[in-house]
Order: structure tokens, then C-alpha cells, then sequence
């Protein structure tokens, strides 16, 4: 495991912002201030390097703001900390994702990028999560941005719409027929504002009734029902089991819980047509 070996003052020209960085979109943004903070109070914690690679410079691992303020300011060194090894990619974007999460929050964009990245080196939304800290739904739905058609992912990038309603609007079209991309598109932004309850009534109605026209469905949707709210007690297993599920459907416990119910009961064939919110 690297270690940090020593910290110097390194001049900015020997300097070079490594690949592993997940912060590659709006990395200008804010520089400004953090450039006068600096000039006002000096850096208050040096950047992390690794030694001089074939180029002859040290690659930057954290702290590629803190560099660019000091290019601003026109400084000629910056602190660093220098490590005792080059550290593999993934270990980079491991401590690159996790220090920008506790510094500023990412670009939605950049944080899609490494966690598709890092799903896949370790093929397991867990892993991932344990190495971060991320929340679990934050990198299930990051992972599963990867299934989305160009479209989709475009409004995605804008934070029009989440990655859940995107996937679920993706796929409640799907079931209809033929992807039809500026449907999908209008689904999504008609379904982002739902409650999950709301959400999964669509996909239920197109799936059931895959020729009821889509502005139907989510006029139906739409509509307000009366909601009653009951009070369930469960055992630790079925908590726990229920909580998983609701991870699984990138929900709340609550909506997991009223829609097992209906699913339970229609199953049964009680009329569940109502719904909830």
C-alpha cells in the first residue's frame, strides 16, 4: 500500500492532473473563490502526488482545484504530498471520489462516470459502496445509468430527471413496443415528480394495457386518490427483508411496503384499482 514518503513545495510546471481524477466536467467552477481563500489564508491542506512518471512529472491524485487556484493566483510551488508509489487507477478514483464527496459535491455527471467505472472493476454495487461511502441508491442508480438510450442519459446530465424515473419510463416503454425516444423522454420528465407509488402505476398500466394511449396513463396516474395510512408492526427479518427490497426498487420502505400489499392483494383478486401515493 502507498504511503505518503514526504511533502515538498513542487513547482506548478512539474505538476500534471492524472487521469484518474473523477472530477472531469466543471472543474473551473468556483476556482475564484477558492483562489482568493488561498491568498488570503494559505493552502490549508497540501495536494497528494505520486513520484515523477515518464513524463518527468508528479501526477496529481487530490487536489486538482487546489492546483488550478494556485495557476490563478500565478503562484510558482504548491505543497505536496509525495507518495511512496504509483497507486493503481482504481485506488486513484477510490480516493478521488471519496475526498471530492467530503469537499463539494460532484458533478452528476462525474459521479455517474466513476461509479459505472468502479461497478465495474468490482462487479458488485457493495463493494463499491463499502470503498466510497456513497449510499447505496446513490451508486445503484449511478450503475444503472449505463442501460439508458442517449437520450435519456442526456436529460439525466441536465438533473432533469433522475436515473430512476429515466429507467422506469425506459422500461414501461419498452414493454409497449418499439422505443420511441421523444416519448421516452416525456415520460421521464412526466413521471420525475411522482411518488415511486405513482411511478409504478404507469409501468403497471402500460404493462396490463399496452394500447391505452401513454398520455392516458399518465393522466390516470395524475389523479388524486385517497391515501389512509396503516400502521404495520414486522418481525426483524421481514424489516430487513423489506428494506432490501426497497433498495432493490430504488424506494422508500414506506412505498415498497404499499406496493407488495397491492401486489398481494390483487394476487388474490381484491380490487386494488385506487392504488396509493
Amino acid at each position: 500500500m502507498s504511503r505518503i514518503e514526504r511533502f515538498e513545495d513542487i513547482p506548478l510546471n512539474q505538476l500534471e492532473i492524472g487521469t484518474s481524477q473523477v472530477r472531469l466536467s466543471d472543474t473551473g467552477e468556483d476556482i475564484s473563490e477558492l483562489a482568493d481563500s488561498i491568498a488570503k489564508v494559505g493552502l490549508l491542506e497540501p495536494i497528494l502526488v505520486s513520484p515523477p512518471g515518464p513524463t518527468g512529472k508528479y501526477e496529481i491524485i487530490l487536489g486538482q482545484r487546489r492546483f488550478l487556484a494556485h495557476q490563478e493566483l500565478g503562484l510558482p510551488t504548491i505543497k505536496a504530498g509525495i507518495l511512496s508509489d504509483h497507486v493503481a487507477e482504481i485506488e486513484a478514483k477510490v480516493l478521488s471520489v471519496t475526498e471530492n464527496l467530503v469537499r463539494r459535491d460532484l458533478n452528476r455527471k462525474d459521479l455517474i462516470d466513476v461509479c459505472t467505472y468502479l461497478y465495474r472493476q468490482y462487479a458488485s454495487i457493495n463493494a463499491v459502496v463499502v470503498e466510497t461511502g456513497l449510499p447505496y441508491d446513490k451508486v445503484s442508480q449511478c450503475v444503472k445509468y449505463d442501460r439508458l438510450i442517449p437520450e435519456l442519459k442526456d436529460v439525466v446530465d441536465t438533473g432533469e430527471v433522475d436515473v430512476k424515473a429515466a429507467l422506469r419510463a425506459q422500461d414501461a416503454l419498452l414493454v409497449v413496443g418499439e422505443l420511441d425516444p421523444p416519448e421516452a423522454v416525456k415520460l421521464a420528465k412526466e413521471m420525475a415528480p411522482m411518488s415511486g407509488a405513482q411511478q409504478k402505476r404507469i409501468q403497471d398500466a402500460l404493462k396490463s394495457n399496452p394500447d391505452v394511449p401513454v398520455d392516458q396513463v399518465i393522466e390516470e396516474a395524475k389523479s388524486k386518490t385517497r391515501v389512509i395510512q396503516v400502521v404495520v408492526t414486522l418481525g426483524q427479518q421481514s424489516h430487513i427483508s423489506l428494506g432490501q427490497f426497497a433498495r432493490d426498487e430504488d424506494t422508500t420502505v414506506g412505498e415498497a411496503a404499499s406496493q407488495l400489499i397491492q401486489d398481494g392483494l390483487a394476487g388474490l383478486g381484491y380490487n386494488t384499482r385506487g392504488g396509493s401515493e
